[in-house]
């Protein structure tokens, strides 16, 4: 779903952790680090670093323009520096973020329990701390982190949400649910409707046809695809197959690329049994992101209903290589092979 409002630093470093391991290729080339920084952009504020080597700023501004070229191991350096010299929040911050981009996780979460110790004050570096832990799987570390933060503060609705985040991923619908309606209670902004709405879709409460109702009412730009997506889920898991289309539908006509859409679309029809659509749908999702390894599955999955064997398991076999672990492909392709 789309999110708002978010600190450009916590959205950077969640999709650091993300991508741990997945480093882009010109960090891989970094070898000559001395070679790049006496080349422009970088020459001129290493001229000044040289003049003023204990100005902490100076090391900052290298910092972000590395890091804006996608140079991350090279600005983690400048923004160490520059933490040591005037460990500032903002710096901090920052530096957190190139640690997880660069595929550092563990250096991350170390530096931001130090943080945390030198900034006690700082939410922002809480729940950096506690998207850490979540990541890493130890929820009960980030529980723990964001209960500290509601005891000091009860209204404070980006740990509500992080904790009704929390639990949807520990798959406990109920309190994801009280949490998330403790955050939207507080703060009542689309992102926080639509994550609740989504819990709701998810126990087939018809709460979530009113909120995304409400939201799409609002939507005078007609920007918004979320809440028809969520309103499909709804239908779908009332077996309202027929409504679900319709709305999977409304998601395409404003985002053509929405492969999810495509995807439960696509399931919809299959449970319908009308396979020769349903196989149409799937094939357009793959068209669409042609690294979906759930579009090759269900592509699969509609030439198994319709007995084509070898097809089935060609679909298969391309989402295998697409998720080495997805466990349905894998035993579909036993089950076909005998």
């Amino acid at each position: 779903m789309k999110k708002e409002g978010r600190l450009i630093f916590l959205i950077l470093f969640c999709q650091g952790l993300l991508l741990s391991g997945c480093r882009n290729s010109s960090e891989k080339k970094e070898g000559d680090t001395e070679s790049i920084l006496e080349n422009p952009p970088y020459s001129a504020i290493t001229d000044s670093i040289r003049k003023f080597p204990d100005d902490a700023a100076l090391y900052f501004r290298r910092a972000e323009l590395l890091s804006k070229n996608n140079i991350h191991e090279i600005a983690i350096g400048d923004y160490k520096k520059s933490w040591e010299l005037d460990p500032e929040e903002t710096t901090g911050l920052r530096f957190a973020s190139d640690l997880s981009i660069a595929g550092r996780p563990q250096d991350a979460m170390k530096f931001l329990q130090n943080a945390v110790q030198h900034f006690p004050s700082s939410k922002e570096f809480k729940r950096l701390l506690g998207d850490a832990f979540m990541q890493d799987g130890k929820a009960k570390e980030a529980l723990d982190l964001y209960q500290s933060l509601l005891k000091k503060d009860s209204a404070d609705f980006e740990s509500w949400y992080e904790v009704g985040l929390l639990y949807e991923q520990l798959r406990d619908t109920a309190s994801a649910i009280g949490a998330l309606k403790k955050a939207y209670g507080i703060q009542p902004v689309d992102t926080y409707a639509l994550e609740l709405a989504h819990m709701y879709a998810e126990c087939k409460n018809a709460e979530a046809i009113k909120i995304c109702d409400a939201i799409i009412r609002r939507d005078s730009s007609r920007e918004w695809v979320d809440p028809f997506f969520i309103k499909g889920i709804y239908y779908s898991n009332k077996q309202q197959f027929s409504m679900a289309i319709v709305q999977f539908d409304s998601c395409v006509q404003r985002d053509w690329k929405f492969t999810d859409a495509y995807i439960e679309k696509g399931i919809a029809l299959f449970k319908q049994r009308n396979f020769d659509r349903a196989l149409h749908t799937f094939q357009m999702a793959a068209t669409v992101s042609n690294t979906s390894p759930d579009a090759y599955y269900w592509i699969g999955r509609c030439y198994e209903a319709t007995s084509k064997k070898d097809e089935a398991i060609l679909n298969y076999e391309r989402a295998l290589a697409l998720d080495r672990n997805f466990l349905e492909a894998i035993e579909a392709i036993k089950r076909l092979k005998g």
